[in-house]
């Protein structure tokens, strides 16, 4: 069975002081259960400082993407070898924002897996459909492609996790009944299994879209999710712990 993780997707939100609220995590975390992982992704120019500070608390720390080599002319860009020296554990890759923002193709996010998985780090991998895919009843076939694609065979064998992220119900307040997200979920887990046997019946298929306190009790519960990829409630430590608690 797959171990529950609730990660924390910070976007390009944060300043040094912001990481009080990370703070804040750490020592809740102290108090909660510990049924599941909990990780925050914060923007790059974080990384280290909240790994130093994370030191011998619960809370894990990852980066927001990375790029497939590991050095060279990539101005602007940061290596997953990069994240792993400052002290990251995991990486996001193929976010929605990203494949959108960056031209990302599942080709260029299963590069960046691979990278990930060289440096050590366990890679959060996102799926998702847009509104027209989901209203023109394509989202299976669209998650489908899309696991296809931005997964490697490499994973096999490799600790990895999966985000089903409806792309249209991020940041809207908007979200899924949760007989879809079952429907999705139950999906990828046929298809993890059938593709990577054992690793594939453990990875975490994390839900992430609009998931808040008020709703992550019943969107927890439902059958495969396995965890949140919480965005902008993750950048208040009272509303992340509430999320965090509810995994319990």
């Amino acid at each position: 069975m797959a171990r529950m993780v609730i990660a924390g997707n910070w976007k390009m939100n944060g300043l040094t002081e912001t990481l009080a609220e990370a703070e804040g995590v750490m020592a809740g975390l102290e108090a909660a259960h510990d049924n599941a992982d909990c990780v925050i992704c914060p923007p790059a120019t974080l990384v280290l400082a909240m790994a130093n500070r994370a030191r011998g608390s619960r809370l894990k720390v990852g980066g927001q993407t990375c790029h497939p080599a590991e050095s060279g002319a990539h101005t602007g860009d940061i290596s997953a070898e990069m994240l792993a020296d400052a002290g990251a554990s995991h990486v996001i890759l193929g976010h929605s924002e990203r494949r959108a923002d960056h031209g990302e193709s599942d080709e260029s996010v299963a590069a960046r897996v691979e990278a990930a998985l060289r440096a050590g780090l366990v890679p959060i991998i996102c799926v998702g459909e847009t509104l027209y895919e989901r209203d023109g009843g394509h989202t299976l076939d669209i998650i489908a492609g899309q696991l296809a694609g931005s997964l490697p065979d490499s994973l096999n064998g490799q600790d990895f996790i999966l985000a089903y992220e409806p792309v249209w119900a991020i940041g809207t307040g908007r979200t899924p009944t949760l007989e879809q997200i079952g429907e999705v979920h139950l999906a990828i887990r046929e298809r993890l299994s059938q593709r990577f046997g054992e690793t594939g019946q453990s990875a975490p298929i994390l839900y992430g879209g609009s998931m808040k306190p008020g709703n992550a009790g019943e969107i927890l519960g439902v059958s495969e999710v396995n965890g949140g990829l919480i965005g902008g409630a993750s950048l208040k430590a009272a509303d992340f712990l509430a999320i965090y608690e509810a995994a319990g």
